[in-house]
C-alpha cells in the first residue's frame, strides 16, 4: 500500500524546500524528495543555490574581497599589515563549513515542520503518483493529492569546451580550486562568469572573459552595463565581447582555447577554464511519458501565471519553468503554489523581481530598463546620483558607480531602479519595496533618509528625476 500525502515536492532547492515548509505550515501532509549528496556523501538539501551556487560563491566573494582590501586599500586608511597571504584551502574550507551549516539547517526545518524527506530520484507518473528510486535501487510509489515539480537547473555544456572538472570546470568546479590559477579563462560574461572571475582576479589570477554576445550584460540597463564594464575592466578583468569559442585542447595542466572575434581566429592558453554560459532545466527522467505534463523543446515545463501545469493538481516552480533562474523567484513561487493548494488566492508580481550580480561593486536592478521603456514608446524622466557625491561612500572608499531611477514622465510612477555601486542589492530592494506600493519619484523624494548613508543616493536620484536634486547638479531640461 503506497503512502499518501497531500503534497509531494520533487527537489529540495530554494523552490522545493520553501514550498514544502509553507505547505506543512498550512496543515498539509507533505513529503519532499531529493537525491543530491554533499562532499561527505550524505544527503544535502538546499539545491544548487545552497550547495554549489549562491551561498558558496558569496563566501568566496567575501573572502577574496577581504584579501583585496587588506592588499590594496588598508594603507589608504592608515593600516599597515606587512605581507598579506591567502591560504586558498582554508578559504574553500570555510565555504564548505557554511554550506554544511545551512544544509543542516534546512534538514532541521523539515523536521520542525513535520515534512517527510525521501532520499532518491523522484519521477511523476500518471494520476499524481510519484515514484521514488532510492540510492540502493529500491522503488517506492507515493500517492499525492498535489505534486510540485522543483527539480532545478544545471550548467549548460558546450561541445567546444567539454568539462573535466580538472582543467576545464563548470561553476561547481570553480568553487573548489585549491590554489590561485596564474591565468584563468572564463567563457561567458553573465552573472556566474563575472562573480567567479572576480573571486580569482582579486586573489591574483590574470582573468580573461570570453563573451559571444557583442553587448555586455544585455539584460541590464545600458548605462549601468557600460559603467559596470568600465569598473570591472579597471579591476583587471579582460572582457572580450563578440568572442566565440570554437575549440579547446587540454595540454597537461593547461588548456589552449581557440576563439574568433572581430580580429579573426585567436588562441589563448590558460591554467584553468571556467565554462559559465548559462543553465538549463533538469527534467531528465522527471516525467513518465503518460504523466500528462507538457514541456517545450528546451526542457522547460509549461505553466500558467500561477505555476499550474497542464495536469490539475500538478505544479512546477523555479528553474524548470519560464522566467529568471533566481533562487528568490523560485522560493516565492513555492510559497504561492503552497498557498494556492491550501485555497488562498495568492499571486506573484513577476514585474518586480530584483536581479543582482555580486561583483564588487555590486550591480543590481528591479523593474524596467531605459532601453526597454524607450522601445515600448513610454515617455520617461531619469534621475542619476553618483556615489562620488555621497559622504558615506567617500568615507568607505566606495565611490564608484551610481543610482538611477526611471519614472513615467506623465504619472511620475517609478518604473525602474538600477544601481552599480556599494550595497547595490540593498538599495535596489528599497526601490522594489517602494515600487510594490506604486511609488512616485516625488514620494521617494519627500521621504526622510538618514544621513550619512548610501541610501541617500537613492533619495538623490529620485529627486533628480524631476530636477530637484540637492547634492548633485541637475540636468538641464531640454
Amino acid at each position: 500500500m503506497s503512502q499518501k500525502f497531500d503534497v509531494v515536492v520533487i527537489g529540495a532547492g530554494p523552490g522545493g524546500y520553501v514550498a514544502a515548509i509553507r505547505a506543512a505550515q498550512l496543515g498539509k501532509k507533505t513529503a519532499i524528495i531529493e537525491k543530491y549528496t554533499g562532499k561527505d556523501g550524505k544527503l544535502a538539501l538546499g539545491g544548487t543555490c545552497l550547495n554549489v551556487g549562491c551561498i558558496p560563491s558569496k563566501a568566496l566573494l567575501d573572502s577574496s574581497y577581504k584579501f583585496h582590501e587588506a592588499h590594496e586599500s588598508f594603507k589608504l586608511h592608515g593600516i599597515s599589515t606587512g605581507d598579506v597571504k591567502m591560504d586558498v584551502p582554508t578559504m574553500v574550507g570555510r565555504k564548505d563549513q557554511i554550506v554544511k551549516n545551512l544544509t543542516g539547517g534546512v534538514s532541521a526545518l523539515m523536521k520542525a515542520n513535520g515534512v517527510t524527506v525521501f532520499e532518491g530520484h523522484g519521477k511523476l507518473l500518471a494520476g499524481k503518483q510519484v515514484e521514488v528510486t532510492k540510492t540502493d535501487g529500491s522503488v517506492e510509489v507515493l500517492a499525492a493529492e498535489n505534486v510540485i515539480l522543483a527539480s532545478g537547473s544545471k550548467p549548460v555544456e558546450i561541445p567546444p569546451a567539454p568539462v573535466d572538472q580538472k582543467v576545464i570546470v563548470d561553476s561547481t568546479g570553480a568553487l573548489d580550486f585549491q590554489n590561485v590559477p596564474g591565468k584563468l579563462g572564463v567563457i561567458g560574461a553573465g552573472v556566474i562568469g563575472l562573480e567567479l572571475g572576480s573571486v580569482w582576479a582579486r586573489l591574483g589570477s590574470q582573468v580573461t572573459v570570453l563573451e559571444a554576445m557583442d553587448k555586455f550584460l544585455a539584460a541590464a540597463d545600458e548605462q549601468i552595463a557600460k559603467e559596470a564594464q568600465k569598473i570591472l575592466t579597471k579591476q583587471g578583468l579582460d572582457i572580450r565581447l563578440g568572442a566565440r569559442v570554437t575549440g579547446t585542447e587540454v595540454k597537461g595542466e593547461q588548456v589552449v582555447v581557440t576563439f574568433s572575434d572581430a580580429n579573426g581566429e585567436q588562441q589563448l592558453t590558460f591554467d584553468k577554464l571556467i565554462v559559465a554560459v548559462g543553465r538549463r532545466p533538469v527534467t531528465t527522467n522527471l516525467l513518465a511519458a503518460d504523466s500528462g505534463v507538457t514541456m517545450d523543446e528546451r526542457g522547460f515545463i509549461f505553466v500558467d501565471d500561477f505555476c499550474a501545469t497542464s495536469v490539475p493538481g500538478v505544479y512546477a516552480i523555479g528553474d524548470v519553468v519560464r522566467g529568471a533562474m533566481l533562487a528568490h523567484k523560485a522560493s516565492e513561487e513555492g510559497v504561492m503554489v503552497a498557498e494556492r493548494i491550501a485555497g488562498h488566492k495568492t499571486q506573484m508580481n513577476y514585474d518586480l523581481i530584483p536581479g543582482v550580480i555580486y561583483t564588487h561593486p555590486e550591480i543590481a536592478w528591479v523593474g524596467k530598463t531605459e532601453q526597454s521603456l524607450k522601445a515600448e514608446g513610454v515617455e520617461i524622466n531619469v534621475g542619476v546620483a553618483p556615489f562620488a557625491a555621497s559622504g558615506r561612500a567617500m568615507a568607505a572608499n566606495e565611490t564608484a558607480g551610481f543610482v538611477k531611477v526611471i519614472a513615467d514622465a506623465k504619472t511620475d510612477r517609478v518604473l525602474g531602479v538600477h544601481v552599480v555601486g556599494p550595497s547595490a542589492a540593498e538599495l535596489v530592494q528599497q526601490g522594489a519595496i517602494a515600487m510594490e506600493f506604486g511609488t512616485s519619484a516625488e514620494d521617494l523624494g519627500m521621504m526622510v533618509f538618514a544621513h550619512p548613508t548610501l541610501s541617500e543616493s537613492l533619495h538623490e536620484a529620485a529627486l533628480a528625476v524631476n530636477g530637484h536634486a540637492i547634492h548633485v547638479a541637475n540636468r538641464k531640461k531640454r
